[in-house]
């Protein structure tokens, strides 16, 4: 009967437990997954299974259609869906049957999704659906959503619209009353949170910064004060000057966490000081999606930043097209020198540059 039942199931990686009356010649009957207890006493088998599937097979359809019975239709409208940030095991089975059951899935990128789509058996078109032609597809996609199709977004990772395209159209749909429906998954944001050791209570997701420089170092700048753990996306490729920018306004000894490809073969977790962070990653660029932490501001322990990080930080904020005024408020804003302190600063250091240029326009 047992053996009858494994030929039943999918090819996947399985262990059973069980509990045999019969008593066997040779134990190399059943592979050495299977654990057999031999009693005296005749009872039933007890046969538990655990499955996990694994990253070259496909789901097969029983899964995505179990119980479809008590779910009923699916309503018309837009549904976001998560999908794995790494893993392609982290997604829901109600995920897969909205994937399953759309008229058309709006994708980031079509063949990185394909991968998912074809992982799980799901043959839904797909339409691409980007930062680069979203103000063009939006009226075409209003257009099959008022028909009242089923149209799902799903980004390459993660939630959609949550720094990746989405948030539009979905304002779009609400404006147009038109329902807009989350299908809850994988977030790199929470999932880093959760395992990075530092408060979760409240927290501020800033996301990707800037690439306008004046505006990144705003953000950076009001980030630092805040007393809530700082969340943000950063580019490998600008890690570097990320910890140079937010060291100096946050302070060395600020602890922070990077989160480097999540739920991935090379899941990293690092955990120091933003000091330490500059030294540890001067020479070596990590690779890979990264979500960095830094720890809210305490009030307890206030850092005062020296004269040259000061200098510097207005210096900076200036040659960026930053009036003297404006320079000393943003960085007044993140530190605890007082304005009048720092207004004095400026004027010693920057006044006669300033003075000469204005003479020259």
């Amino acid at each position: 009967m047992m053996m009858m039942m494994i030929r039943r199931l999918p090819s996947t990686t399985f262990t059973l437990t069980s509990a045999f009356s019969c008593r066997l010649t040779s134990p190399k009957f059943f592979p050495d997954q299977i654990i057999i207890s031999s009693k005296s006493t005749p009872c039933y088998p007890r046969i538990s299974l655990l499955t996990t599937f694994c990253s070259t097979s496909q789901v097969p359809d029983p899964i995505l259609e179990q119980d479809s019975s008590k779910r009923g239709p699916l309503k018309p409208g837009l549904y976001l869906v998560g999908t794995p940030i790494g893993n392609l095991e982290d997604i829901t089975l109600r995920a897969l049957r909205v994937l399953k059951t759309a008229d058309v899935i709006l994708s980031e990128d079509t063949r990185h999704s394909w991968k998912l789509l074809h992982h799980y058996n799901i043959r839904t078109p797909l339409l691409s659906y980007h930062k680069f032609n979203e103000s063009q597809r939006e009226q075409r996609v209003l257009r099959r959503l008022k028909e009242g199709e089923i149209v799902v977004l799903i980004s390459d990772a993660g939630t959609p619209g949550i720094s990746d395209p989405g948030a539009e159209l979905a304002k779009l749909c609400v404006d147009e009353n038109i329902p807009v429906i989350p299908i809850p998954g994988p977030c790199a944001v929470v999932a880093a949170l959760s395992a990075s050791g530092l408060d979760t209570d409240e927290f501020t997701f800033v996301g990707f910064l800037s690439k306008h420089g004046p505006s990144r170092r705003e953000r950076l700048t009001a980030s630092a004060n805040e007393a809530r753990t700082q969340i943000f996306y950063v580019p490998p490729h600008k890690f570097s000057q990320f910890l140079e920018e937010s060291s100096l306004l946050f302070g060395d000894s600020r602890r922070c966490v990077m989160a480097r490809e999540m739920t991935k073969i090379h899941e990293e977790f690092w955990r120091g000081t933003l000091g330490e962070a500059k030294v540890r990653f001067l020479n070596q660029q990590p690779k890979g999606e990264m979500t960095l932490l830094i720890e809210g501001r305490t009030h307890s322990l206030v850092e005062t930043p020296s004269e040259d990080q000061l200098e510097h930080e207005l210096g900076e904020l200036i040659s960026h097209g930053h009036t003297l005024s404006t320079a000393v408020k943003l960085v007044a804003e993140g530190t605890s020198v007082k304005r009048k302190t720092l207004y004095s600063l400026a004027l010693k250091k920057f006044g006669k540059q300033l003075e000469a240029d204005d003479n020259s326009n």
